[in-house]
């Protein structure tokens, strides 16, 4: 009889940090899936200032500027 006491405690200690490790795996996966989620929407910003960018060296040129005064004042520059 003592024998099973001692076993089915050894079993449910195991049990709890099987559990705790589940746990901590559906949390890193969470955290994982938030993160990209983040780095998508930051990808879409960048690729919506990109076209802007585009379209305003595109404009440049069009107005009869090189390609370095192009991006130079699409930059920011005078």
């Amino acid at each position: 009889m003592a024998e099973e006491k001692k076993d089915s405690k050894k079993c449910s200690r195991k049990k709890n940090i099987m559990f705790a490790y589940g746990f901590i795996q559906l949390g890193s996966g969470f955290v994982s899936a938030i993160a990209l989620a983040a780095i998508a929407l930051g990808l879409c910003s960048v690729n919506k200032e990109s076209k802007l960018f585009n379209k305003c060296v595109a404009e440049i040129i069009k107005d009869g500027g090189t390609n370095s005064e192009a991006v130079r004042y699409c930059n920011g520059g005078n």
